[in-house]
């Protein structure tokens, strides 16, 4: 229950985040610079990946502008739970804008797939799940049998925060808070292989990384 609420109302403000965030960047702008950031994170991941176009990819947790703005060329689909909030509020995300995508308007957990996919994304998402086994269970299962999964997390560095963050929502986005090799654990327990860990930021509390798994 208690967990529930906290993820409740950390979907409240990050609809509010979002709004705020967005509110005075000009659509095409913000965009272009979107599509250029998921870019460069697809040169620094792509070698591990081996995707080729026309390829099923699967955008779990997209948020209004994730991944899929720059899978134009793949099979898209695309889940989060707050989709039709981000498309009554923010002229950034529209549905109609990406042809190419089939959205759902789902929490993770919730999602299943019609057919496993060949590539799966969760991309600073994981941790804003409400229930984090049955979301990793969901990118498993999602994916073919040598597929990828791939996963960008604030993983904590500092064992003392990372349980007074656990205790206190000090970090109200997100209501889990882990450190890298537990994130490591959630997919290798699964059945995946580590194919590829890419630290993207380091910062005092959190460092940003990006796993690249294969599903066995």
């Amino acid at each position: 229950m208690v967990k529930t609420l906290r993820w409740r109302v950390a979907q409240l403000f990050e609809a509010r985040w979002w709004k705020k965030y967005l509110a005075h960047k000009d659509v095409a702008t913000y965009l272009e610079w979107k599509k250029n950031y998921w870019k460069n994170v697809l040169d620094s991941i792509g070698g591990k990946l081996g995707m080729q176009p026309g390829q099923s990819i699967l955008d779990a947790g997209c948020g209004p502008a994730g991944i899929f703005i720059v899978l134009d060329k793949y099979k898209v689909t695309a889940v989060d739970p707050l989709l039709d909030t981000y498309s009554a509020t923010l002229p950034h995300f529209k549905p109609e804008m990406y042809p190419y995508a089939t959205f759902h308007t789902q929490t993770l957990e919730a999602f299943t797939c019609t057919e496993p996919v060949d590539v799966v994304f969760c991309m600073n998402a994981i941790n804003h799940v409400s229930q984090l086994d049955e979301a990793f269970l969901t990118l498993y299962k999602c994916a073919k049998p040598g597929g990828k999964i791939v996963v960008s997390i604030d993983a904590h560095n500092h064992q003392f925060f990372k349980h007074i963050f656990r205790m206190q929502p000090a970090d109200i986005l997100h209501p889990h808070q882990y450190d890298l090799a537990e994130y490591e654990q959630m997919l290798t327990r699964l059945g995946c292989t580590i194919m590829q860990t890419e630290l993207i930021k380091k910062e005092f509390l959190f460092n940003h990384y990006i796993l690249v798994a294969e599903k066995k």
